[in-house]
């Protein structure tokens, strides 16, 4: 009878910083370690899951016992629907602690990752688990430019030098929220920015942590697992003691978090080339409040799957594994993205992203 807690990692940043990456790094370099992944997504086509999924190392469900290893949450806002959505997952959990080794959480880019730490402390699940580390995943390029900078002078001066940028107050915030639910931060994507740059970023880090959390610069999540599991934080333990913004989900400023002002779109289109598509989706984050894109593209011939990924202006494609039999053709050979931002109007951004592949050569 399993007897010790078994140790969560749970992982948040803000949209597009790295997440399922670093994920996928982890699981790639499991070594034998049972994880079970938890995926908390905002979005109704489960991208990062399915991303997940792909990488075929480790948390596909047990074929022989049928036990899930992964389980996604599409609520998009874990921390607001813990009880809900989070619990009942945990329960299951407590039920195989037997074939557990350790557990992974990603939340979504929007949830504040306080509530969620201090359901670690409810009986049930306080006596299974114990959170042995927050964290953080900060888009370096992102903070580097001003995106989430506290001072109002150069968040306006950032809007005005790129209206595509938003830095209405909640994000900051948010953004805030994450970094003091820390227990270790990774500041990411360093191959992008330079030296000056990152201790710039490290500095407006060190501003919103306490000074015994560690900031660990990495590129594509890539680091020694050493640094990221086995830290015994017991963060549940102390998460009381962090500043927020927005309260536990029993204090009264909670309800001032809401995700109604972000919206979640899915498009799709027959692509012809890498290139084409991804100067088409371009286009609709230049003219459009959009932070994150995210899905796959079907390509003419190509027997792989691309996922693409867009983070503001900045886009990443790679293939991740081989369409299964039959699965281009269930998807009627479309490609699909879910489109993250504000006052985002579905018929019209579909409409633009058919327009936009009709303008662009197939090798733009």
């Amino acid at each position: 009878m399993q007897t010790r807690k078994i140790p969560v990692t749970v992982v948040t940043g803000f949209l597009g910083s790295g997440k399922t990456t670093l994920m996928r790094h982890i699981l790639s370099h499991a070594n034998g370690l049972r994880i079970a992944v938890i995926v908390n997504e905002f979005g109704e086509l489960g991208i990062d899951g399915e991303i997940l999924k792909g990488c075929g190392i480790g948390c596909e469900d047990e074929p022989s016992s049928g036990q899930r290893n992964l389980y996604e949450l599409a609520n998009g806002c874990l921390c607001c629907t813990v009880q809900e959505e989070f619990y009942p997952v945990m329960e299951q959990l407590v039920e195989r602690r037997d074939t557990i080794d350790h557990v992974l959480i990603e939340t979504s880019g929007l949830a504040l990752p306080k509530p969620l730490v201090q359901a670690f402390n409810w009986p049930s699940i306080k006596n299974a688990f114990t959170v042995d580390a927050v964290v953080t995943v900060v888009d370096g390029p992102a903070a580097a430019s001003g995106q989430f900078a506290a001072d109002p002078q150069a968040v306006d001066a950032q809007r005005r030098a790129d209206p595509n940028l938003d830095h209405e107050s909640p994000l900051h915030e948010l953004f805030e929220d994450q970094l003091a639910s820390a227990d270790l931060v990774i500041l990411n994507k360093t191959d992008l920015i330079d030296e000056a740059a990152q201790a710039k970023v490290a500095a407006l880090i060190r501003g919103e942590i306490p000074a015994e959390v560690k900031i660990v610069p990495a590129h594509m999540g890539q680091l020694d697992l050493h640094a990221l599991l086995g830290l015994q934080s017991a963060s549940e333990d102390t998460i009381h003691l962090r500043h927020d913004h927005h309260g536990s989900p029993d204090e009264e400023g909670h309800a001032d978090h809401h995700h109604d002002d972000f919206d979640s779109v899915v498009v799709s289109a027959q692509v012809e080339s890498r290139e084409q598509v991804v100067a088409a989706l371009q286009m609709l984050v230049e003219a459009n409040t959009i932070y994150r894109v995210k899905g796959f593209a079907a390509l003419p011939g190509a027997p792989m799957r691309l996922v693409v990924q867009g983070v503001g202006k900045r886009f990443d494609s790679y293939f991740d594994r081989r369409w299964e039999a039959g699965e281009k053709a269930e998807k009627g050979e479309a490609s699909r993205f879910v489109l993250i931002g504000e006052d985002l109007d579905q018929p019209a951004l579909q409409e633009a992203l058919t327009s936009a592949l009709s303008r662009v050569p197939a090798q733009a």
